[in-house]
């Protein structure tokens, strides 16, 4: 460009190019404004986005957390869980089912545990029913009670051949079971079965299973048992326990003694039970009518072999007996008994059992080939 003095070119010149820089300064700075504006709105939005979408939920999660903390060291009850059934009955028969220490002392006066079972306290005076044999020669009994409180234990009664006792404490206050109707009990109905298997140690135990059979008979030790058979564990130390129905009812005595196997346990029906333990408070044993005599069975066998009919084979007369004064004798055969044929080894004890002490019973015998009626006055077996 060449410079022209008259005009002043040259100035013109130089006051073009810096309006040509001014403008472009003021449109970078403009730009940067723009984007500067564009960006603080832009972190506005999506600040308040991030805040309404995610704050909520992270708040809450927070709050999640902290109650969940919370949850773990709450020293709240779980009383607010609903109760199924079995929970009742072990709320309502566990505070009356005891444990029981049978005790030998001997001649200084020192004690040793021969065993322990369990009890039920089925009296607010303080009676407790229980198996015969956890307290069989028992020098001292024991009862502790489900809170751990030991008190001593009075013998009132006890019957081998049925195996149940019962005990009294002279304690206040004691939670009681309630006795049930056993033969309203069917196949198949929840059972629960609560003692101190294996010792006090694990007193209270609640095992849980159905009642299996009914009615059945178990020979043990020369004497039969009509029994509730059931699967719920039965372990020693079960021993005189409960087992109950669903509604927290005593339908059963548990008696190891009387067998157990794996899921088979045996319990004394408590219909069964409850005229024994009626006669073990009043009288403190229990009255059987007695015939008076030593017998053996004659099975279809015996009878073909040795020519006479099925029945019951007199071996011995007891003196001064029913049977004495009735004119019975060794050698005779009881082929009936009140009316009902002696065709199995358990009928005549069968039929006995419908009869009281003082009662007159009515068989037929057969002796040197002929069959004759005689009526035999029954007495008492314990007096025998």
């Amino acid at each position: 460009m060449k410079m022209d003095y008259n005009n002043n070119s040259w100035e013109s010149g130089i006051k073009f190019v810096e309006e040509k820089r001014e403008k472009k300064v003021l449109r970078v700075l403009g730009l940067i404004l723009v984007v500067f504006f564009s960006a603080s709105i832009g972190g506005i939005i999506g600040g308040y986005y991030v805040k309404k979408n995610y704050s909520e939920s992270y708040y809450n999660q927070i709050s999640e957390n902290k109650d969940k903390i919370n949850n773990f060291s709450s020293k709240e009850s779980t009383s607010y869980l609903p109760k199924n059934s079995i929970t009742k009955v072990a709320e309502l028969v566990g505070p009356a089912v005891v444990g029981i220490s049978n005790n030998d002392v001997d001649f200084f006066g020192q004690e040793s545990l021969q065993g322990s079972g369990s009890g039920i306290i089925f009296d607010k005076s303080g009676y407790i029913v229980t198996n015969e044999h956890v307290i069989e020669d028992a020098g001292k009994i024991t009862v502790t009670l489900s809170g751990g409180k030991s008190v001593p234990a009075t013998l009132i009664g006890s019957d081998a051949k049925t195996d149940l006792a019962v005990l009294k404490i002279n304690v206040e206050n004691l939670p009681v079971a309630k006795f049930g109707d056993s033969s309203k009990v069917r196949v198949g109905d929840v059972a629960v079965a609560i003692g101190n298997p294996l010792g006090q140690e694990f007193a209270g135990s609640v095992t849980v299973g159905v009642v299996s059979a009914l009615n059945r008979n178990i020979q043990m030790d020369d004497r039969s048992y009509k029994v509730i058979q059931t699967d719920a564990s039965i372990n020693p130390g079960n021993s005189g326990g409960a087992l109950c129905n669903e509604a927290g009812e005593v339908i059963g005595i548990n008696s190891l003694k009387i067998g157990s196997a794996e899921g088979m346990g045996f319990a004394i029906p408590i219909n069964e039970a409850k005229p024994i333990i009626e006669s073990l408070i009043k009288n403190g044993y229990v009255s059987r009518p007695y015939l008076g005599i030593y017998f053996q069975f004659i099975d279809e066998d015996a009878s073909r072999q040795y020519g006479v009919p099925v029945g019951v084979y007199v071996q011995k007369v007891v003196p001064q007996s029913g049977a004495d004064d009735a004119g019975v004798r060794p050698g005779d055969i009881i082929v009936s008994a009140g009316g009902q044929e002696i065709t199995r080894e358990e009928a005549l004890s069968e039929v006995l059992e419908k009869y009281k002490v003082g009662d007159t019973l009515k068989v037929k015998l057969y002796r040197n080939g002929r069959y004759k009626d005689f009526s035999i006055k029954l007495g008492d077996a314990y007096n025998r």
